[in-house]
């Protein structure tokens, strides 16, 4: 094959990365820190440290909007965290991972799942 479709973005100089994963209105945030060199804290599962975040206010609602904004009721965002803690967006998968973080973390996304699911839709109206 001589052809294939490429996607470039900047290297953002990042010290740890974060996934927040969104349950309806509720947040659920950890900050992944892989070891030194490491580009893609996916290739380390076995070396992260992970610990839960506070989500800053302002990037909180930020993706509650996006899921409204989609119509959906979960989301797994991907941050790159920066040296003076600025938090750049990278992804949002409406299916992602999440079951691993709530145990590395200690975070209760399975009991905001299953709230979310007992209790019907998002409060997205």
């Amino acid at each position: 094959m001589s052809r294939c479709a490429h996607l470039f973005q900047a290297q953002v100089p990042k010290v740890a990365d974060v996934r927040a994963v969104v349950v309806g209105e509720r947040v659920f945030s950890a900050r992944i820190t892989a070891p030194p060199g490491v580009v893609d804290w996916r290739s380390e599962y076995r070396n992260l440290v992970c610990e839960p975040v506070t989500c800053p206010e302002g990037i909180r609602g930020a993706l509650v909007r996006f899921l409204a904004g989609f119509d959906l009721s979960f989301g797994a965002f991907d941050f790159a965290v920066t040296a003076d803690d600025a938090w750049w967006f990278l992804e949002c998968n409406p299916n992602g991972q999440w079951a691993w973080l709530q145990a590395a973390a200690g975070l209760p996304i399975t009991n905001a799942i299953a709230d979310l699911l007992a209790n019907g839709a998002s409060h997205h109206d």
